[in-house]
């Protein structure tokens, strides 16, 4: 970041600017898979139905920020709770191609 003087901000300067940013909630979703159907069939499923994902068992789970992938992951359990161990965070390069 660039001040009047063409130079950069002291390091101080842009502490602050992060720090602004530092409290914006962001919307953070894990997507164990998706699929496509119909509404006849949506609305024809029950109790105990199952939807069969177009991911396969132990793929790893894809971590969205803003409904942008950021990373992917494997599902763990944490105090009988569920939770996502991050084992790649998507390249700056790769997020930008995957807006083309």
């Amino acid at each position: 970041m660039a001040d009047e003087t063409g130079m950069g901000a002291a390091p101080e300067q842009e502490s602050r600017n992060l720090d602004l940013l530092l409290d914006v909630p962001l919307a953070v979703t894990v997507e164990l898979g998706r699929i496509r159907m119909p509404v006849r069939q949506l609305l024809a499923l029950g109790s105990g139905a199952v939807i069969e994902l177009g991911k396969h068992a132990g793929e790893p789970l894809d971590v969205l920020i803003n409904g942008k992938p950021v990373a992917r992951g494997e599902a763990v359990m944490v105090n009988e709770r569920f939770g996502v161990r991050l084992t790649e965070v998507v390249s700056p390069n790769e997020r930008v191609e995957r807006l083309k």
